[in-house]
């Protein structure tokens, strides 16, 4: 397509979520500076995706790199990346008023191919209740390292340590009962299965990062199973158990509660270019209680490359978008300390992102002390998309922003606090 474009098109080209995403709600803002390999608690980034490791180099798989791992491996150290300087613009009256202003195909940016944009990841569910009903659910992040390797040994899929969730405010938890002791099962600790106060049918009150308290049958009390708070609660009041709040933070997105479940997309084709609508879950098997996700590609904050799965989100408007729970609590993280910075494009270099340009960065990555799944987005935009480049780094992105090349704002789809819950794992363990 040849022909120019008006700056209309461009709206089109824009999944139905950035609808609410027009220049006046987004706010500028600095990008967050990541302490790389001196952060603190950090392991290193061989330690994460292990089976990863030279499988990618760069943006495209080692066997198809000239020379294979060594060979780019050795080109490291050969090319030194240019940030272009900003050049003086003179701006007519016609310039600034769309109507005049025309925008061709060139200037909405080069296409940029990522190897395994997007692969699918199976991930263990749990077996849990909520008044009566079945839920099942699975366990991605924690903020306490006795929890995480606990369950990772249990369930044979890698918890991720995230102690900055231990921050998050009440308002964005959903309290969740654990049996320590009793009938054995399907539980944390190997026990009855967690009993939920909520699902993503009470919207206003769900949340998939819990608290937690923890259960104790008594001497000479009958273990049975409990199935809702309520009986939790009389058990309690007769005797019976004994309640304990623990101060431990958990990732449990539910994906199948009473009378609901996450929507599983129709097209189960995966391509490096398939879109984010439409469902991030290809199928759930609640026989083998397994849950298969659509796991993106992105990149750390010092370029390593991170895999996410979306499991819920707020606002409503991309959280229907995307096919995943609504979650409103989670819109109390947004200046919380428990959330941390993702920054996706908005135009330049298409891509595999969420938007259709180039995948995004992360502030923090598993490893980091500043890990969380909850993230709080931004939206990078190039002043002139045509001149648009790879940014893989939050250093790239200040500098940058420095030049006066980018702008980078945080986002408000539907004139709301935009937070998503996107936990990072490893596809191929």
């Amino acid at each position: 397509m040849n022909k120019s474009l008006r700056y209309i098109a461009i709206l089109a080209l824009i999944p139905l979520f950035t609808a609410g995403m027009a220049s006046n709600y987004f706010t500028e803002a600095d990008a967050a500076k990541s302490q790389g390999s001196n952060a603190p608690g950090r392991i290193g980034t061989n330690s994460y995706g292990s089976a990863n490791n030279g499988v990618v180099c760069g943006d495209v798989l080692c066997k198809d790199y000239p020379g294979g791992k060594a060979g780019w491996e050795a080109d490291q150290g050969k090319v030194t990346a240019k940030v272009p300087q900003p050049t003086q613009k003179t701006t007519t009256k016609a310039e600034t008023t769309t109507e005049t202003t025309d925008v061709t195909e060139k200037d909405l940016g080069s296409v940029l191919r990522l190897s395994r944009a997007n692969i699918p990841t199976e991930i263990p569910m749990h077996k849990g209740f909520y008044n009566g009903g079945e839920v099942y659910y699975i366990i991605t992040d924690s903020s306490d390292a006795t929890h995480a390797d606990t369950i990772s040994k249990n369930q044979g899929w890698k918890v991720e340590l995230a102690p900055i969730l231990a921050k998050a405010p009440k308002a964005a938890l959903s309290k969740t009962y654990m049996f320590v002791n009793g009938v054995s099962g399907d539980g944390v600790h190997g026990f009855q299965g967690e009993v939920f106060t909520s699902t993503p049918a009470q919207a206003d009150v769900y949340s998939a990062l819990t608290s937690h308290v923890h259960v104790t049958w008594n001497d000479g009390a009958q273990p049975r199973v409990l199935d809702s708070e309520a009986k939790i609660q009389s058990a309690s009041e007769s005797g019976d158990v004994t309640l304990t709040e623990i101060s431990v933070v958990l990732n449990m997105p539910q994906i199948v509660w009473p009378d609901g479940q996450m929507t599983v997309k129709e097209d189960k084709t995966l391509t490096d270019e398939t879109p984010y609508g439409g469902g991030q879950v290809l199928d759930i098997d609640k026989k083998k209680k397994t849950v298969t996700f659509i796991a993106h590609r992105g990149w750390g904050p010092d370029g390593r490359t991170i895999y996410y799965i979306v499991t819920d989100a707020t606002p409503s408007g991309p959280a229907n978008m995307m096919g995943v729970t609504s979650a409103p609590t989670s819109a109390s993280l947004i200046a919380n300390a428990a959330a941390v910075d993702l920054y996706q494009f908005k135009n330049g270099l298409k891509g595999s992102g969420p938007l259709g340009f180039q995948a995004g960065i992360a502030a923090g990555a598993p490893g980091d002390a500043n890990y969380s799944p909850m993230w709080r987005i931004f939206m990078i935009g190039w002043n002139d998309p045509s001149s648009a480049q790879l940014l893989e780094t939050i250093d790239d992105m200040n500098a940058y922003k420095k030049a006066g090349l980018i702008d980078i704002g945080i986002a408000r789809p539907m004139d709301s606090d935009h937070i998503v819950n996107c936990p990072f794992i490893d596809p191929f363990q």
